[in-house]
């Protein structure tokens, strides 16, 4: 499809950093892609080709006119209709947590992609800390706004427990940002990322194994 220009400013300061992450003329996957604005963004600035996997109905039309090849699919049945290193980036963006079977499609993304990049919300946050130390209770906030019962969120983690994830699974951390709900950065979440970020940003590739 061919991408129009777009006047409409980016709403999202995530995406300028996802953007810096990736070389210019990339292919990219875009897994749960929502209606395609991400893509959107990263065609117009970084000239990327490339995919959206989608599951809901109700965002496809809104892909179609952002100029996004989408396909629907559900993720937690893989990625077995791409072939191994199809992409240059495969990107999750704050749908990791929803997954059945996050450990899985990590290692789908570095099956068919040389990097991945996903962003999350990080329960490790000190608000999340307090709900459950003082009141017992499941932590809402303005990154957690569901109730327990009708959360789509069912793997929550920390920074912490994605990075042990990461050194399971084999998984090489390239760069990471903790930012807070507005998206951005600062001294203080730079030295306490899992303490006082609110959104984990990370890029990551297969480890290379040493043989001797």
């Amino acid at each position: 499809m061919t991408m129009q220009p777009s006047d409409t400013p980016i709403a999202r300061p995530d995406y300028a950093i996802i953007a810096e992450w990736i070389r210019p003329q990339s292919r990219v996957l875009d897994l749960g892609c929502g209606d395609g604005a991400l893509l959107r963004y990263l065609a117009e600035q970084r000239q990327t080709t490339g995919y959206g996997l989608e599951l809901d109905d109700k965002y496809l039309p809104q892909c179609i006119r952002n100029g996004v090849n989408v396909i629907q699919t559900d993720l937690d049945r893989g990625l077995a209709e791409f072939d191994d290193d199809s992409f240059d980036y495969v990107l999750l963006s704050l749908t990791l947590q929803a997954m059945h079977f996050p450990a899985r499609l990590l290692d789908e993304m570095l099956r068919v992609g040389s990097r991945g990049i996903v962003t999350f919300p990080n329960f490790g946050h000190w608000r999340a800390r307090i709900q459950l130390g003082l009141y017992g209770k499941m932590p809402i906030s303005r990154t957690l706004p569901h109730q327990w019962y009708d959360t789509p969120n069912i793997h929550l983690c920390t920074l912490r427990d994605f990075e042990a994830l990461c050194r399971d699974r084999n998984i090489d951390i390239l760069d990471r940002r903790a930012v807070d709900h507005t998206h951005r950065t600062s001294l203080g979440l730079r030295m306490w990322p899992n303490l006082l970020g609110e959104i984990a940003l990370y890029q990551f590739t297969r480890k290379v194994v040493s043989r001797h």
